[in-house]
């Protein structure tokens, strides 16, 4: 990928998106899979912040159908199968593992049954996967014993069964809203990280929004960027955006809500997921994850500034007390928490007071309405249905400007490096040809790196020291070296966090931090003062909260 900034021309565009998460990513792809001219800014990393801080779920929203949503959620289960479609080295079939209780109304059997019936009607497509291996069968029942042996972690008082439904799993968040990103580029789309908007450009009645100010971070200079409409998918961030305004009335409506997840080594076994109703009435889920047990998730109002938003102690312990209550003979510590992240979802206004049953619907809100033309805000939704978000923002502008923008195509596209028909032979394919590598790690980067793996693995032949692994699930330096050649990277944080997953279990040790760092010194133009920096800055990050 090249950044924007670097092959700048004074181009003007038909849209300018501000922010890379994963709502950005799918507008800019979408927009320029329609013949539009696309660029888009984000302040910080692509998927850094709110995107990254997901379940790990593509999810029809099963807990939706308690506030009658269903269309909500049949467009997420139509989603969640287009996405397996494009994207099928991302995104798997998950058994998730519900258990009943006698004594817990929201665990009822019955009530359960009836829910997972419904579920599996709205999903009446789910089977029409390209990947046939990807069909996603109808839920079944188990016995009590059935559902022990399948989860011993269960607690057996009042147990009076289970319930086995399929969901799906997104194997690396980060690399998925990047496949969105390279797609985007692959069709003419110019993207910037580290790209901060600090302003707008308006028309001389100051009615106009006619593009942005924004500053480069990484060189330090500002530079005026023009197009026919702004899009604002800033998420938590998007009233920072809208004050910019200034005098328009912005309408401020945007609330935030914390989730958090914790990752511990594996206290479940790998055959499925499981979630339980909490003595509170709400829900939490034990996940495999790499060899470990991803736990989430918490859904707290936040009220102070995005950028000060931390995890904090309480907030893990709260999680913690919770899962423990939910389930039998974890007895999970704090200090059993090898890694932690959290992040804010943005939810729209009038939706609820209480952000746990907030809907997490979306909107697209015109400016124009207040006054102001040019400028439209995307707020709320989630990940499984932001490619269909991101579709509707464009078909917005057909409406709103004389644009030529042609049909979407992006739910018969596979995403850059996803052309995969038939994944298991995929993946059994590269193992054979990589018969000099582990097969778990040819398998886990064939995954997450999808066509693209040859690439790393090449790198990795040609110098071996690069094939040296770097953790026990699969990740060798040579994902670094990829990293810092192909995919825009300027921080340590962006590789082990974002790019790979070298830091996304915990912090690997300042030893293979370094590692990491010096191996893409070269490529990135940093001395061993900055080396220092970024291997610092990274564990700092990475500390569990005292």
């Amino acid at each position: 990928m090249k950044r924007y900034f670097d092959h700048f021309d004074n181009t003007a565009f038909d849209v300018i998106i501000i922010g890379g998460g994963i709502t950005g990513a799918a507008t800019a792809y979408e927009a320029a899979t329609r013949g539009l001219r696309v660029v888009l800014f984000e302040k910080g990393d692509f998927c850094e912040a709110t995107s990254a801080a997901s379940s790990k779920l593509i999810h029809g929203g099963l807990r939706y159908l308690a506030n009658m949503e269903y269309g909500l959620v049949r467009e997420s289960l139509r989603e969640r199968r287009i996405l397996e479609n494009i994207a099928p080295n991302f995104v798997h079939p998950c058994p998730m593992l519900m258990p009943h209780y006698r004594d817990r109304f929201k665990s009822n059997k019955w009530l359960i049954k009836v829910g997972l019936t419904i579920y599996d009607c709205l999903a009446y497509d789910k089977g029409r996967t390209w990947d046939r291996t990807k069909k996603i069968p109808n839920h079944q029942t188990l016995t009590p014993d059935q559902a022990l042996a399948r989860q011993p972690v269960l607690t057996k008082k009042n147990l009076t069964g289970a319930s086995i439904f399929f969901d799906c799993l997104s194997i690396s968040p980060e690399r998925l809203a990047l496949a969105f990103i390279k797609s985007a580029a692959s069709r003419g789309a110019r993207v910037a990280n580290y790209a901060r908007v600090n302003g707008f450009i308006r028309d001389d009645k100051g009615t106009t929004i006619q593009g942005v100010k924004v500053d480069d971070l990484i060189d330090g200079k500002t530079l005026e960027v023009r197009a026919a409409v702004t899009i604002n998918c800033a998420g938590p961030w998007s009233d920072d955006i809208l004050a910019m305004t200034r005098g328009n009335d912005t309408r401020h409506r945007l609330r935030r809500s914390e989730g958090i997840h914790i990752i511990t080594k594996a206290l479940i076994g790998e055959t499925c997921a499981v979630s339980a109703i909490t003595p509170g009435g709400r829900h939490c889920f034990l996940l495999p994850w790499r060899g470990h047990t991803l736990i989430g998730t918490t859904d707290t109002p936040y009220h102070g500034h995005p950028d000060d938003y931390r995890v904090s102690r309480a907030s893990i312990e709260a999680l913690i007390a919770t899962v423990n209550a939910s389930f039998e003979g974890l007895a999970i510590r704090y200090e059993d928490v090898r890694h932690c992240y959290g992040g804010l979802r943005p939810l729209v206004e009038d939706q609820t007071e209480e952000t746990y049953s907030a809907s997490r619907q979306y909107e697209i809100y015109d400016h124009g309405d207040d006054g102001l033309d040019g400028l439209v805000t995307a707020e709320g939704g989630k990940w499984t249905t932001s490619r269909h978000l991101a579709r509707k923002i464009v078909d917005r502008l057909g409406d709103k400007t004389r644009l030529p923008i042609s049909r979407s195509v992006s739910d018969r596209l596979y995403l850059e490096g996803s052309r995969i028909r038939d994944l298991p032979a995929f993946i059994e394919g590269k193992i054979r040809h990589y018969r000099d590598f582990d097969q778990a790690t040819v398998r886990y980067l064939a995954e997450i790196y999808g066509t693209e793996v040859d690439g790393v693995l090449s790198l990795a032949r040609k110098h071996p020291a690069l094939a040296a692994p770097l953790n026990q699930a699969g990740d060798i330096l040579a994902q670094a070296a990829y990293a810092a050649r192909h995919e825009m990277v300027h921080t340590l944080k962006d590789i082990v966090l974002r790019r790979t997953g070298i830091a996304t279990l915990g912090n690997p040790g300042e030893n293979v931090l370094t590692l990491v760092a010096k191996t893409v010194a070269a490529e990135l133009g940093w001395n061993e003062k900055r080396i220092r920096q970024e291997v610092s800055k990274t564990i700092g990050t990475l500390e569990i909260p005292k």
